[in-house]
């Protein structure tokens, strides 16, 4: 199996504030890339905060979206895209390309990703969130840490 997981955080709406990426080749991990995010502005909405304890004090020196995007470009450039609930990360990608003029079709990815939440709700766990299927599965999981989310939703598509 052939595909890279990923995962983003936000800060408010579909502005990312963090991104953990697994590359996967032939049911090894190759690569793993994680860092945080400075949204437009800094914003942050209290509620993300509580979710993934991301502050703003935390990228107020981090790159925007438009100068970390090279690094998610080759990393999913032309390959199998998963995620853990796929329409909310597309949807982030997506919008934030839009945001700083960015052409997702470039990307040459499918405009629907693999989705391990599709995927286990099929095989009949519920519920399905991340840390259900984890637990489910017995997956090591720090929730709403970018790169361990990317990470478990590697693991369960590969254990599919």
């Amino acid at each position: 199996m052939t595909f890279t997981a990923i995962d983003f955080e936000t800060a408010t709406a579909f502005h990312p504030c963090s991104v953990g990426i697994v590359t996967v080749e032939n049911g090894i991990v190759v690569d793993e890339f994680v860092t945080l995010i400075k949204p437009p502005n800094n914003l942050y909405s209290s509620f993300t905060i509580q979710v993934h304890g991301i502050y703003p004090s935390d990228t107020v020196r981090a790159k925007n979206f438009l100068q970390v995007f090279p690094e998610i470009q080759k990393r999913l450039q032309n390959r199998v895209v998963v995620a853990h609930n796929e329409s909310f990360d597309r949807n982030v990608l997506a919008k934030s390309m839009a945001y700083y003029g960015l052409d997702y079709t470039d990307l040459n990815i499918a405009s629907r990703w693999e989705c391990t939440v599709k995927i286990y709700k099929a095989k009949g766990l519920k519920p399905t969130k991340l840390s259900d299927c984890c637990r489910a599965m017995n997956i090591q999981l720090n929730h709403h840490e970018a790169l361990s989310d990317a990470r478990a939703c590697a693991r369960l598509y590969l254990m599919q």
